[in-house]
């Protein structure tokens, strides 16, 4: 027959295992009962720890604008007005940015950044590196020593940063008050489809003419690509 719940007979010591393994254990008198189990899970819930808080929508949309704008308003003088329009012509977007799918996070950024620009439907100017390997030495001439990605933006002559800058102006609406006066977009360049560069017409895009005294050699006409900007929309050189 066994034994009550909790007791022992006389003369018998508790097993040791007993009373050093069993979780309803609370002293040595092992006077345990089922409201201990009840004890415990009432413990459990006492020391849960409480829920945190989220922090308000409200208070993120003001960190993520004061934490955009010290990218443009502390930067030197001389790289305010980089590539500046000279006084009396209009303000437009400059965009520097590569359309190669090699790094698939800058590739991102630039689909990312471009998208949201052309949401407001005005013009850019987009500068593909990938194109033209010489806007990567007009960015440098720019940035200076400023550690250099893609994509970068500038408005109107001022220096407004990359993707993380404009995704973040963009949220909390101040992306607005940049592109106001930006001229309307237009439709896009018969000549070169938008693209803004054309085959060489010189070496058709080979980057190799012939002369009769030096035989073949590299033409100067054109860039690594054997391509040329389109004369009918795209900027000259700032």
């Amino acid at each position: 027959m066994w034994l009550p719940w909790g007791t022992i007979p006389r003369g018998k010591a508790a097993p040791t295992s007993l009373a050093s393994k069993s979780p309803l254990c609370r002293s040595s008198s092992l006077t345990s009962s089922f409201k201990d189990v009840h004890d415990l899970l009432d413990e459990g819930a006492a020391v849960s720890p409480a829920p945190v808080a989220k922090a308000a929508p409200v208070l993120h949309r003001l960190w993520s604008v004061c934490s955009a704008l010290p990218s443009w308003r502390f930067l030197p003088t001389s790289l305010l007005d980089p590539h500046g329009l000279p006084s009396g012509k209009e303000k437009r977007i400059v965009l520097y940015f590569t359309s190669l799918r090699v790094v698939r996070k800058t590739f991102e950024d630039c689909r990312t950044v471009r998208s949201i620009l052309h949401g407001f439907r005005v013009a850019i100017d987009e500068r593909d590196l990938s194109m033209d390997m010489a806007f990567l030495g007009e960015l440098k001439g720019i940035l200076g020593q400023r550690q250099l990605s893609l994509p970068q933006v500038f408005i109107g002559g001022r220096y407004i940063g990359g993707a993380d800058e404009i995704r973040r102006l963009n949220e909390v609406g101040e992306l607005q008050k940049y592109v106001d006066g930006v001229p309307r977009a237009t439709a896009a360049c018969e000549g070169c489809g938008g693209i803004r560069f054309i085959l060489c017409q010189i070496c058709n895009g080979s980057r190799k003419v012939y002369t009769e005294k030096a035989g073949f050699r590299c033409c100067t006409a054109c860039n690594e690509n054997g391509l040329i900007r389109c004369p009918n929309c795209s900027s000259p050189t700032v």
